[in-house]
């Protein structure tokens, strides 16, 4: 019998000029699952009226590396795109494909753990409570 517990960490990256990719990746011996939920992609303070493409680079059933464009911001018409916890598997690598930025990456890397739960269960814990029977709500009369 296996449990599992989750976790979530908050994630957040800048991609600019100088620092144009950040690359997401776990320890090969982690046996834990590893999620990326990307949520919202912005351009920051500073940034100039310029297309800023952001592409996502991770692999495919097949293992060969692919590069997916998510995002292309300009301070103009898209400052921000909200991408609705875009879930990714690590490893992967954020870059900034076009402009300089700055452009901040925000979401949440979620651990599903495995517990080994050969233990045995509290009898307390296994058997079902009985919930109260749900009673109908009292009227109330109106004072006249």
């Amino acid at each position: 019998n296996d449990s599992c517990s989750f976790s979530d960490l908050f994630l957040g990256c800048e991609l600019t000029a100088s620092t144009k990719s950040y690359t997401f990746q776990v320890d090969k011996e982690d046996d834990s699952n590893h999620i990326l939920a990307l949520s919202v992609v912005c351009l920051m303070d500073g940034a100039k009226d310029e297309c800023n493409v952001i592409e996502v680079i991770g692999r495919n059933h097949e293992n060969q590396e692919i590069a997916v464009p998510v995002a292309n911001l300009k301070l103009s018409c898209q400052p921000l795109l909200s991408l609705d916890n875009f879930k990714l598997q690590p490893p992967v690598t954020f870059r900034l494909a076009a402009g300089s930025g700055p452009v901040h990456l925000a979401g949440w890397h979620q651990i599903m753990q495995r517990e080994d739960a050969s233990f045995e269960e509290d009898d307390d814990l296994s058997e079902e409570e009985e919930l109260a029977p749900i009673m109908p709500a009292k009227k109330w009369k109106r004072k006249q």
